[in-house]
C-alpha cells in the first residue's frame, strides 16, 4: 500500500462536487410487433402434456385477421434456451464467497419479467406463501439475461424502479412483500361466517323476523360486499395498466407473472356465472342485473388493461396464491343456527359451500380472462406456486408469425380492433396467442412527438437503462464519516461532445446543464433528491482535447439512513435539451448493526512505467518531472472506468468497523477477485492488510492488479474481499464490487 495514494483515496471520498478535465440496439421482445407493412404475433404451441412443439412446418400453421385467412410471409421458432448461472469456482474446502452480481445492458436481457404481487388482495395466508415462492425464483429460477421486477400493486406508481438483474435488489423487495391490511384485510381465503343480526334474533326465537327479512340483509351485504371488491378490483387492475404502460420500452420476452387471490369481473355472487359465458361457455346463463354498474366498469377496466398488453406485447400468466381449497365450513365459521334453512330453501351450511365455490369460481375466471386474452395461462388449484412459476418461465419458445395485413387494418375509421385466430394443422396440439391488436392510438403518438423537457428526463430516471441522447456514466460509492454521516458519492463521467457549448466573449467555451439526482428506495419510492447546476468554461484548444476525453464531475448524496437504493441521475443540456441518463444500484449498510464493512471503491489506472516508479526501485530520476502519458486522474478513472490492457489498475477502499486493537495487522485479510462474463479470470492469495499509522475509525486499504496483454476487451469486475479474523463469523466478511471497461 503506498500513502500518497491513501490519501487521494480519502481526499476524493470526502471531496465537495467538482470538475475534472482530464477527462445498441434494443433486441425483440415478445410480439405483437406491428408495422403499416407487416404484424408479428408470437405463438405458443405445446402437446397434451404442455411440452413445448418445435418442429412446426410454415404449412402447418394458418392465421385469420377478423375471420380472414392471412398468407403467412414470415415464420420463425425461437426458444430462450439460457446458462445457468456460473458456480463458484473457489476451492469448496473454503467458505463459499457469492459472485458480484452482473448489471445488465438492453443487448443482453433475453427476458423480462415482473413478478406482480397483488397484496390488494392477498390473504395473510397467501401473503407468505408468495414470498417462498418469489425467493424461490430469485435463488433458483432466475437465469443469466434476466431482467426481473418484483412489484406490489399497493406501493404506488414508483415500483417500476426495481428492474434489475441484481439479486441482492430482489432479495430487498422480497422484504417488503407482506399482508397488506389496507387491502382486502382476510388472513384466510374466505371470509368467516359470522351470524347477521337477523339470523341472530330468529336464532333466539324472536318470531317476527322473517326470512324475507334474512334474505333482504343477505342481499344488502352481498351489495357492499361487491362494491368493496371492485374498488379493490379497480386498484389492481390500475396498478396493472401503469406497469404494462412501462414495460413496452423494456427488451426481451416481457412477462407478467401475478400472484393474486383473483379479482370478479361480475361483482356480486349472483353474477359470477356470468364469467364464464365471456370465457365461452355456452352452457352459463346470462348476468343477473343485480351489480350491473360495477361489473361493467370492473369489465372495461379489464379489457383496456388487454389491450394495452397486446399492444406492449406484454403476456400475463396469472397465480392463484390460494391454491387447492376446501369451500366448507372451518373452525372460524359461526353460524346462528345450522339447522336454519334460508330464503332458498337451502341449509345454511350447504348455502355457504355453495356461495364459497361460486366467489371461488368467479375470481378464478379473474385471472384465466386476463391469461388467455393476453397469450398467457392461469395456473390455479394447485399447491406449489413455483412450479406454476417455472411452468411460466419455460414457456419462453415460441413461434414467431408474420403477415402483411391490408389497410383497413390500420384505418381508425373503419376498424378499432382486429381479432387475431391461429390454427395449427396438426392433432392434439395447445395453442396460445394474443386475441387482437388495437388501431395505434394516435394521442400516444403525438406524446412520442411532443415530447419535453421534464417529460424527457422523468422518463430517462423511470427507465431501467439509460437514456443516451447524452453519454452519461454514474459510479456511486457508499462511505460514511462522523461529521457528514452516511452518504453516496456519484461520480459522473460526461461526453463533451454531446453537450452544446457556446462561445463567450472571452474566446472561451462554455455549456450549461442540469442534473437531477433521485433516490429510489426498495419499494421503488423516491426517496431523496438532489438539483444541481454544472457550468464548464474551457479554452478552445482544451475543448478539443476534452471532445474526446470526456468531462468528470462528482457531488455527495446525503443518505438519510441505511437500505438499499437506486440511484438514478439524469442530466439535461440547457442549450439543446437533450438528456442523458444513468442509474445503478447501492447498498448503504447500518454500521451500527454489521461488522466490517467497505466503502465504494476509487479507482486510479497507471502505465507500467508509472506502477514501476511507484511500487519498485526506480531506474530514473525521482525529481525528474513525470511524463504526460504517465499522469493519472483518480476522479476521470472512477467515474469513466475504462482502461487499456497491459496498465495497472490501482484501488483504495476505506474499512469500517474493523477490530484492530492497537491496529493489529495479523487478523485482516485482503483478497481481489476479477471475473469476466461471471467467469473467474484472477484471484490473489489473501493476503494480511498493513495500517500502520493510520486512523483506527476508518483506515484506507489501496492495491492493485495488473491488466494482462492476453486478456479479452469488454466488461469486467473488480471484487474485493476482506475478511475480519477477530470478528464473528456472521461479521467477518466484507465484500464490494465496481465494474470496469478493457479496451486495447
Amino acid at each position: 500500500m503506498q500513502k500518497g495514494f491513501a490519501v487521494v483515496v480519502f481526499a476524493i471520498l470526502l471531496s465537495t462536487p467538482v470538475f475534472s478535465q482530464i477527462a445498441q440496439p434494443t433486441p425483440d421482445g415478445g410480439v405483437v410487433k406491428i408495422s403499416t407493412s407487416l404484424i408479428q404475433i408470437d405463438v405458443s404451441v405445446t402437446d397434451k402434456k404442455g411440452r413445448a412443439i418445435t418442429d412446426l412446418k410454415p404449412e402447418e400453421i394458418e392465421i385469420y385477421e377478423n375471420g380472414e385467412k392471412q398468407k403467412i410471409t414470415g415464420f420463425s421458432f425461437v426458444t430462450n434456451v439460457k446458462k445457468m448461472l456460473t458456480p463458484d469456482k473457489l476451492d469448496k474446502s473454503k467458505k463459499a464467497i457469492p459472485e458480484p452480481p452482473l448489471v445488465l445492458k438492453p443487448d443482453q436481457v433475453k427476458r423480462t419479467v415482473a413478478l406482480v404481487v397483488d397484496d390488494l388482495t392477498l390473504s395473510f395466508e397467501s401473503a407468505a406463501y408468495t414470498r417462498r415462492a418469489l425467493k424461490k425464483f430469485v435463488d433458483d429460477q432466475m437465469l443469466d439475461g434476466d431482467l426481473v421486477g418484483i412489484i406490489r400493486t399497493g406501493a404506488g406508481i414508483g415500483a417500476l424502479q426495481q428492474f434489475t438483474s441484481n439479486k441482492q435488489q430482489l432479495y430487498a423487495a422480497i422484504e417488503r412483500v407482506k399482508w397488506n391490511s389496507a387491502g382486502r384485510g382476510r388472513f384466510g381465503s374466505f371470509d368467516p361466517i359470522e351470524p347477521t343480526m337477523a339470523q341472530t334474533r330468529r336464532a333466539q326465537g324472536d318470531e317476527f323476523t322473517t326470512n324475507a327479512d334474512i334474505q333482504a340483509e343477505k342481499d344488502f351485504n352481498d351489495s357492499a360486499k361487491g362494491f368493496q371488491e371492485s374498488l379493490f378490483t379497480t386498484g389492481t387492475l390500475g396498478a396493472l395498466k401503469y406497469i404494462v404502460g412501462n414495460m413496452g420500452e423494456l427488451p426481451g420476452r416481457k412477462s407478467v407473472i401475478l400472484f393474486s387471490d383473483g379479482f370478479q369481473i361480475f361483482p356480486g355472487v349472483k353474477n359470477q356465472i356470468a364469467a364464464a359465458r365471456l370465457m365461452g361457455d355456452e352452457r352459463t346463463i346470462q348476468p343477473n342485473a343485480e351489480g350491473g354498474f360495477f361489473a361493467a366498469r370492473t369489465l372495461d377496466f379489464l379489457k383496456e388493461l388487454i389491450a394495452l398488453a397486446n399492444r406492449k406485447s406484454v403476456i400475463f400468466y396469472t397465480i392463484d396464491a390460494r391454491g387447492l381449497q376446501t369451500t366448507g365450513l372451518t373452525a372460524a365459521d359461526r353460524l346462528a343456527d345450522p339447522t336454519l334453512l334460508d330464503a332458498t330453501a337451502l341449509n345454511a351450511m350447504q348455502q355457504v359451500e355453495a356461495d364459497r365455490s361460486n366467489e371461488l369460481f368467479g375470481t378464478q375466471q379473474g385471472l384465466v380472462y386476463l391469461a388467455k386474452e393476453t397469450g398467457g395461462f392461469a395456473y390455479v388449484n394447485q399447491n406449489r406456486m413455483s412450479d406454476g412459476v417455472q411452468k411460466a418461465l419455460d414457456d419462453q419458445s415460441y413461434y414467431l408469425v408474420a403477415y402483411e395485413p391490408d389497410q383497413e387494418s390500420f384505418d381508425p375509421e373503419k376498424r378499432k380492433f382486429n381479432r387475431l385466430e391461429v390454427k395449427v394443422l396438426r392433432n392434439d396440439t395447445n395453442v396460445r396467442h394474443r386475441s387482437g391488436f388495437f388501431v395505434q392510438d394516435e394521442a400516444e403518438e403525438k406524446v412520442k412527438i411532443d415530447m419535453n423537457a421534464p417529460t424527457k428526463i422523468m422518463r430517462a430516471l423511470t427507465s431501467p437503462f439509460a437514456m443516451n441522447d447524452i453519454n452519461l456514466k454514474l459510479n456511486a460509492l457508499f462511505g460514511y464519516s462522523p461529521k457528514r454521516g452516511y452518504y453516496v458519492h456519484s461520480f459522473l463521467h460526461i461526453d463533451a461532445a454531446d453537450l452544446n457549448f457556446t462561445k463567450m466573449p472571452s474566446g472561451e467555451l462554455q455549456s450549461n446543464f442540469d442534473i437531477l439526482a433521485i433516490s429510489y428506495g426498495d419499494n421503488g419510492a423516491a426517496v431523496d433528491k438532489e438539483n444541481l447546476v454544472g457550468t464548464v468554461r474551457l479554452k478552445p484548444e482544451v475543448y478539443e482535447k476534452l471532445k474526446t476525453q470526456g468531462i468528470s464531475y462528482s457531488f455527495i448524496f446525503p443518505v438519510k439512513k441505511p437500505g438499499a437504493y437506486q440511484m438514478r441521475v439524469a442530466l439535461m443540456d440547457r442549450a439543446s435539451k437533450e438528456v442523458g441518463s444513468a442509474n445503478q444500484f447501492v447498498e448503504v449498510p447500518n454500521l451500527k448493526k454489521n461488522g466490517i464493512l467497505l466503502s465504494g471503491i476509487v479507482l486510479e489506472n497507471l502505465s507500467m512505467n508509472a506502477w514501476k516508479r511507484i511500487a519498485g526501485p526506480s531506474q530514473v530520476n525521482a525529481n525528474a518531472p513525470i511524463p504526460p502519458d504517465d499522469r493519472t486522474d483518480p476522479l476521470q478513472d472512477t467515474s469513466l472506468r475504462k482502461f487499456r490492457r497491459g496498465t495497472v489498475l490501482r484501488f483504495g477502499t476505506e474499512l469500517y468497523n474493523a477490530k484492530l486493537p492497537s491496529l493489529s495487522q495479523s487478523k485482516i485479510y485482503m483478497q481481489a477477485r476479477v471475473f469476466h462474463d461471471r467467469e473467474l479470470v484472477f484471484e490473489n492469495n489473501e493476503q494480511p492488510i498493513n495500517l500502520e499509522g493510520q486512523d483506527a475509525a476508518a483506515p484506507v486499504y489501496t492495491d492493485a492488479v495488473q491488466l494482462g496483454q492476453n486478456l479479452l476487451p469488454g466488461d469486467y469486475v473488480l471484487q474485493i474481499v476482506v475478511t475480519d479474523g477477530l470478528a464473528k463469523d456472521k461479521k467477518r466478511i466484507a465484500m464490494q464490487y465496481v465494474q470496469f471497461e478493457v479496451i486495447e
